[in-house]
């Protein structure tokens, strides 16, 4: 069984989470091109990324960084500090 070394709660089954992708923040004011870059392309080289996981028992939001090369939990970032504000 993998586990997911979770900072914040330990190591759990990798089955307890939900991957939601890599914290990116969207373009604002932006042309169709830029748009279409963001939605469509990623930096696929391996690194330390931060990462969106949903740990499903608990129904709690984590931003763990992890290094893509090794598939290991590097950290963890408070939530508060990859928020951004919406375009009104």
């Amino acid at each position: 069984m993998k586990l997911l070394d979770c900072p914040v709660i330990g190591s759990r089954p990798i089955s307890e989470f939900d991957y939601m992708g890599e914290v990116r923040v969207p373009p604002t004011d932006a042309d169709e091109s830029t748009w279409s870059d963001y939605v469509f392309n990623r930096n696929g080289a391996p690194g330390v990324l931060k990462e969106w996981w949903y740990h499903r028992p608990s129904g709690r939001w984590y931003v763990l960084l992890r290094d893509t090369l090794t598939d290991r939990i590097t950290g963890h970032v408070d939530i508060s500090e990859v928020q951004y504000e919406l375009p009104s």
